[in-house]
C-alpha cells in the first residue's frame, strides 16, 4: 500500500469538477484498487431526522443493508461513538450485521464535520485480521480530507 500515492489521488479527486457522490464513488474505487485486502468499500451517511445510516456510494458486492440504525452493528456503533472501530474477526461481534458470508474483518472510520458525525467509511475484508495502524491512519486522514463533501 503506497499511502502517499493514495493521498495524492484522493486530493486530485477532490479537486475534480464532478458531483460529490461521484467523488465519493471514485475514492471507493481508488481504495479498493490500491489496497489488496479492501474487498468492499463504501460510505454510510447519517440521516439525522431518522437517526439512521443510509448507504451511499460504494464498490464491491451489492448489499441489502441500505439503512442501519445508529447503535446497531459495527457501523451503527461507530456512528454512536464517533470513533474508529477495527474488527479483525467479525465472528466475535454479537450484534454484527453480515453483508456477506465472505467478510471476515471490518474497519469503520467516522467522518466528522464541525465536531459532528456526518458519515463513515466502511471497509470489509475477506481476509482474517488484515488491518493495521497504517489502515487506520490512512482512512482517518481520508475522512478528514473528505468531510467538506457532506
Amino acid at each position: 500500500m503506497n499511502i502517499e500515492k493514495i493521498y495524492n489521488l484522493v486530493d486530485e479527486t477532490l479537486l475534480d469538477d464532478s458531483a460529490n457522490n461521484e467523488k465519493l464513488k471514485a475514492i471507493c474505487s481508488l481504495l479498493k484498487e490500491e489496497v489488496h485486502h479492501y474487498d468492499w468499500v463504501g460510505f454510510y451517511i447519517l440521516d439525522k431526522s431518522q437517526n439512521i445510516l443510509l448507504l451511499g456510494p460504494y464498490v464491491g458486492e451489492p448489499t441489502d443493508h441500505t439503512k442501519i440504525p445508529v447503535g446497531k452493528g459495527v457501523c451503527g456503533q461507530v456512528a454512536e461513538n464517533c470513533s474508529t472501530m477495527i474488527v479483525q474477526d467479525v465472528s466475535n461481534i454479537d450484534n454484527y450485521i453480515a453483508c456477506s458470508i465472505d467478510v471476515q474483518s471490518e474497519i469503520v472510520v467516522p467522518v466528522m464535520k464541525d465536531n459532528d458525525f456526518v458519515a463513515e467509511i466502511d471497509i470489509d475484508s475477506h481476509a482474517f485480521a488484515p488491518f493495521t495502524n497504517r489502515d487506520q491512519e490512512l482512512l482517518e486522514t481520508i475522512a478528514s480530507k473528505i468531510k467538506e463533501l457532506f
